[in-house]
This record gives C-alpha cells, structure tokens and sequence, in this order.
C-alpha cells in the first residue's frame, strides 16, 4: 500500500511539473491588480500655441494627444482652457515638441493659465513669431513645430475633442541629419510620466521599426 500511495505521488508532482504550474503561478502572483489609471506610457510633452483675442501668446503643455491620421493630430483637451477657447476662434494651432533646454518653461506652461495670468508666456523669456499657415503663434525656441488648422472640433466620450490637420512642419537645421530628415536624437525631447509626474529623457535608439521583429515572420 506504501509502495502505492508514493507511486501516486510521484505521478501527480510529475504531472505538476509537466504542466509548469509552479511556473506558472510564480508569474500570476508577479501581477497586481491597480484598478483604473490613466498609466499608458510614455506621454509626449506637446506645446500648443494660440493667439489670445488681443493677440498675445498662449501655450499650453499637453500630455494627451497625438497623430490620429497621416495628416491629423489629435487633441484631448478640458474645454475650460484657454487654449481650447482659442481654437475655437482663430481655427488654427501650433504644435510643439518639448525640449529639454526649455524643460522649465515647458512644465511651466502646464502650471499656469492664461486665464488667470495672461502675461504667461512673456514670464518665460521665450520667443514667437507669426506663423506663415495658420492663424497661430510659432515659438522659436522649440525645435520641431507642426502648423495646424481645426479640421474638426468634437464633443463626446472623453471630452473636449480638436483635430487638426498638419499643413506643415518647421523644424531646426540643427535637428536634421545629411539628408534632410529629423534626427531624433538630436532633437532633446522628453516625456512625461504619468505614474509619478515624472519627466525622462529620450534615449538611445535600440531597434529599426518593421526590421527587429522581422525574422519571426519566417517562423
């Protein structure tokens, strides 16, 4: 009877271990459950200019958006914005990237509104100019700028909605490479976490899109 019962534990820690349930447990017990966040990451750090209605200079640090189409961005905006009463009047945006020699400037922007301190941007020290496209500010000092107008403005599940079409793009020389195209190293960008509101720099280049996992199409 001995002989049995031992034979039949043998068999099940066996079995167990054929079917990787330790394994497998280890890993589950690995995970936790942390309910509902907004934890995509990482999130740009976006600048969107606008004219006030006496024309001076607005710009907003924005985390939530980005391109929604080959042409399109996309914005997710509070309607309560400055920015977004903006948009609404002149139909037009400038969408920045984030630097990291602007980086106090930048978080700034994401600190102070405009309607409640409407010389924000003069506090910076930065600097803007008219752009040639669209009825929008373009600040000199970010290096890579997308010039938009208001393709659509959407009320809906999640807010406050502008999709904006590209109509073009100014960037530095000092972020292009021999041949004309942005070098994204060079340009310094930053994202932001939305974990710890953190803000991380950009860093090397590992990989090539639509090469590094391509041996596995031939599996």
């Amino acid at each position: 009877m001995r002989y049995g019962k031992r034979r039949r534990r043998e068999a099940v820690v066996a079995f167990i271990k054929a079917c990787d349930f330790p394994q497998k447990l280890q890993r589950l017990s690995m995970k936790k459950d942390l309910g509902v966040h907004p934890y995509v990451f990482p999130m740009p750090v976006l600048m969107v200019a606008t004219y006030n209605e006496d024309d001076s200079v607005d710009v907003m640090n924005m985390a939530w958006g980005g391109m929604c189409a080959e042409n399109m961005v996309a914005l997710n905006l509070d309607e309560s914005h400055k920015t977004s009463e903006n948009i609404k009047k002149r139909n037009a945006f400038t969408l920045s990237v984030a630097d990291l020699d602007n980086i106090e400037a930048a978080d700034f922007f994401g600190i102070a509104s405009c309607n409640t301190m409407p010389d924000k941007f003069e506090r910076t020290g930065l600097h803007a100019y008219k752009s040639r496209k669209v009825d929008a500010p373009v600040v000199e000092e970010f290096p890579l700028t997308l010039e938009c107008k208001v393709a659509a403005i959407e009320h809906g599940v999640g807010g406050f909605r502008v999709v904006g079409e590209i109509v073009n793009v100014i960037a530095d020389e000092k972020i292009l490479d021999a041949k004309d195209k942005i070098d994204p190293e060079k340009i310094n960008a930053f994202v932001f976490d939305q974990f710890q509101n953190g803000y991380y720099r950009i860093g090397e280049k590992v990989g090539q899109a639509w090469k590094s996992g391509a041996d596995l199409m031939k599996k």
